[in-house]
């Protein structure tokens, strides 16, 4: 099935039924984790850092801390309510 752009026509179409690599969820999902995991090894970096002497600029720490801690939050709270869902689920009577 094809789709055009209604208003350029000189748009290029696109074919909905092409199958991307990007657009799978465990792809996405693989990209999420290792996202958060950059986040606590940037962290963990800064802080060591920090503690050598090697940055005096506190505040990049602290951002990059946030920024992995509030993440990995995210993270956890989204598999909390998949699991959540999962047993939802499973409680369904077919």
């Amino acid at each position: 099935m094809k789709i055009n752009n209604i208003t350029n026509p000189t748009v290029q179409s696109f074919n909905i039924n092409d199958k991307k690599e990007e657009n799978n969820f465990s792809t996405f999902l693989k990209n999420a984790i290792n996202e958060v995991n950059d986040y606590e090894l940037a962290s963990q970096k800064l802080g060591t850092q920090a503690a050598m002497g090697e940055i005096e600029n506190i505040q990049e720490v602290m951002i990059a801390t946030e920024k992995s801690e509030i993440a990995l939050q995210f993270t956890m709270e989204i598999k909390n309510k998949v699991l959540d869902a999962y047993k939802e689920i499973m409680r369904l009577q077919v």
